[in-house]
C-alpha cells in the first residue's frame, strides 16, 4: 500500500521536475520560460493528472481524493526543487497557490480520462501540454506595467526631527525591524540610507542586507515637505545568493522606478508621513505578480515608516 502511494507520487514528480529543468535550460530560452503563465498552469495540471491517472482504480471515484491528493505531489515537487536549488523559497511561496489550484484541476481531469478505459493518448497529450502551449505564450508581446504602492503613518514630533530621519536613515538595528512578509520570504532587510545634499540632484544611497544597494537621485525636493527620487538597483553587483533570479531587481521581470516622501501637517507637532513608490513588472501574468509586488513593497515601506516614527518620537 505504502509503495503504491510512493510510486504514484514519485513518477509524476520526476516528470514535472524534468519539465522544469528543460524550461529553465538556456537552449530553450527562445522557446519557453519558467516565468510564464503556461508553466504555472500546465505543470501542476500535468502533475495532478498523472498522479490520479496512475492511482488504483478504487481511488478514482472520490472527488475529494482527486482534488486534494495532488497536493502531496506539489509539496514533494517544491521540496525537490529547493533541495537541489532549482527554485528558491520566495518564488514558491508566491506561486504555490496557483500550483495547488491547477494540480487539483489536473487531478479531476486525470480521474476523467482514467474512467475512459485508460486512454493513454489523452494522458500523453497532457504531458506534452506545457511544450505545446509554450511557443504560443512566448510569441505574445509583453508590456511593462507600472504599479504604485502607497503607505502612511501618523507621527507626533517636530517637522525638523521627522525630516532628519527621512532624508538619511541611520543604521537600523534588528530590534527596530517589524516586517512580516518580507522577513518570512527571506528578502534583505534595509540597513541605512545616506543623502549627500538636500536638494535636487542629491545622491542617496540606500543599503540593504546581503549586498543589495539602491542608488537614488533626488528629482524633487522641498525642506520639511517633499522628497522624490529615482531608484537604480546595483543589479549586476548583487550576489547570486541575495535574490532569486526570477525576482532580481532591475532584471528582466521586475524593477524599482522611483519613490516619494511627503510630510503633511495635521496639527501642532502632529504630522502624516506618506511614502509611495512605483515599480514595474514585465510578465504575462502581471495581474498576479502585481498583487505580490504590492504586498511586498507595502511591507517594506511600512517597516521603514515605523522606524522613522519611533526615532522621531523618542
Amino acid at each position: 500500500m505504502i509503495w503504491d502511494y510512493f510510486k504514484i507520487i514519485v513518477i509524476p514528480v520526476i516528470v514535472v521536475t524534468f519539465i522544469r529543468v528543460l524550461f529553465g535550460a538556456n537552449i530553450f530560452e527562445n522557446f519557453s520560460s519558467v516565468m510564464s503563465l503556461n508553466f504555472f498552469i500546465t505543470v501542476p495540471f500535468v502533475l495532478g493528472a498523472l498522479m490520479i491517472y496512475l492511482s488504483k482504480e478504487k481511488d478514482t471515484p472520490s472527488y475529494t481524493y482527486r482534488i486534494f491528493f495532488p497536493w502531496l505531489g506539489v509539496c514533494a515537487f517544491v521540496g525537490v526543487t529547493i533541495v537541489f536549488q532549482i527554485e528558491g523559497w520566495a518564488c514558491w511561496i508566491m506561486i504555490t497557490p496557483l500550483f495547488l489550484l491547477f494540480s487539483s484541476l489536473g487531478g479531476l481531469f486525470g480521474g476523467y480520462i482514467k474512467s475512459k478505459k485508460r486512454d493513454r493518448l489523452n494522458i500523453s497529450l497532457v504531458i506534452l501540454l506545457p511544450f505545446l502551449i509554450a511557443p504560443i505564450e512566448k510569441s505574445i508581446h509583453t508590456q511593462k506595467q507600472i504599479f504604485k504602492t502607497f503607505t502612511s503613518i501618523r507621527i507626533h514630533s517636530t517637522k525638523e526631527k521627522i525630516w532628519e530621519n527621512v532624508i538619511s536613515v541611520k543604521k537600523i538595528e534588528s530590534n527596530e525591524e517589524h516586517p512580516k512578509l518580507t522577513k518570512f520570504l527571506g528578502f534583505p532587510m534595509p540597513v541605512e540610507a545616506v543623502l549627500d545634499k538636500n536638494e535636487i540632484g542629491g545622491f542617496r544611497k540606500a543599503i540593504f542586507e546581503r549586498g543589495l544597494i539602491f542608488n537614488e537621485t533626488v528629482t524633487d525636493y522641498s525642506d520639511f515637505n517633499k522628497m522624490s527620487f529615482e531608484i537604480k538597483a546595483n543589479t549586476y553587483d548583487i550576489p547570486s545568493t541575495t535574490l532569486d533570479e526570477h525576482i532580481l531587481i532591475g532584471g528582466e521581470y521586475f524593477d524599482m522606478l522611483n519613490g516619494t516622501y511627503v510630510l503633511k501637517k495635521i496639527s501642532e507637532n502632529e504630522y502624516d508621513l506618506i511614502l509611495y513608490s512605483n515599480f514595474s513588472l514585465n510578465t504575462t501574468f502581471n495581474f498576479y505578480a502585481g498583487l505580490w509586488g504590492k504586498w511586498i513593497m507595502k511591507d517594506i515601506q511600512d517597516n521603514i515608516l515605523r522606524v522613522i516614527k519611533n526615532r522621531s518620537e523618542k
